[in-house]
């Protein structure tokens, strides 16, 4: 069984779980690759699904699956914790690799784990309910700075993804032109980059590299980021395409 047929498996398992049970049962977090797995089996669930990663900008998302006589409210078993350096004087300037790479040694698998939101002397971990206290009391050092965990409210959260308006020029808005004209590569590697299952749109992954960009939509690529597409702004005198998108720079508070 490969990657992707056990990924399908374990999903529609938590499907016919929760619908024997009579219970929501969750999924782990799922990155983009295991959403769009998820997203070509709706149709093989006992269940109805919703998704979602702790904030409403989340990447990282976790599947809940409902049976239809539910008498119960619930809600995600996802867990906030705010990142502060004990010292702010001597803290280093720390990155999302930083933080991740602390918790990964702690032993806990990827798949516990949501987003990381990195603002200014301060992050933000998104987890699994049942490992918050684990990472309170273990994750207590990262690279040289000494950190304290807390539970914090979702809604507290003060950083959001930073967008910048920018605009292009493609021959077309296909989406590997559109691509290269994003991250400034060949046409052929923007292609590449379709083909190898690293492009998604809305979450979706997208093997057509003479996909039409529709507007809103966001295009994720692996190793390189994310934008949303907002359309195209007319043509310029030789006949070519002016669009304008709005690009994912990280995290600002």
């Amino acid at each position: 069984m490969n990657e992707q047929e056990l990924c399908r498996k374990k999903l529609t398992d938590l499907s016919c779980q929760a619908n024997r049970k009579g219970i929501v049962v969750f999924s782990d977090f799922l990155n983009l690759n295991e959403q769009n797995i998820y997203r070509q089996s709706e149709r093989l669930f006992e269940t109805r699904t919703e998704s979602f990663g702790g904030v409403p900008f989340a990447e990282r998302q976790m599947v809940a699956f409902i049976p239809d006589a539910l008498s119960y409210e619930w809600e995600y078993p996802i867990a906030v914790l705010h990142i502060s350096p004990v010292s702010p004087k001597f803290a280093e300037k720390l990155e999302h690799r930083d933080i991740l790479g602390a918790v990964m040694q702690l032993g806990v698998e990827r798949s516990k784990i949501g987003d990381i939101l990195v603002g200014e002397g301060e992050a933000w971990l998104l987890c699994e309910a049942r490992m918050a206290d684990y990472f309170a009391e273990h994750l207590n050092r990262i690279r040289h700075t000494d950190v304290r965990l807390s539970r914090a409210d979702a809604a507290g959260i003060a950083v959001r993804p930073n967008l910048e308006e920018h605009n292009g020029i493609v021959t077309s808005n296909r989406l590997d032109s559109v691509i290269a004209c994003v991250y400034r590569l060949s046409r052929s590697k923007a292609q590449d980059l379709i083909r190898q299952d690293k492009v998604f749109i809305n979450g979706k992954i997208t093997e057509n590299p003479s996909y039409v960009c529709r507007e809103e939509e966001i295009v994720s690529v692996r190793g390189h980021g994310r934008f949303v597409f907002e359309g195209c702004l007319g043509k310029t005198g030789k006949g070519r395409i002016k669009i304008t998108y709005k690009q994912y720079t990280g995290t600002s508070i």
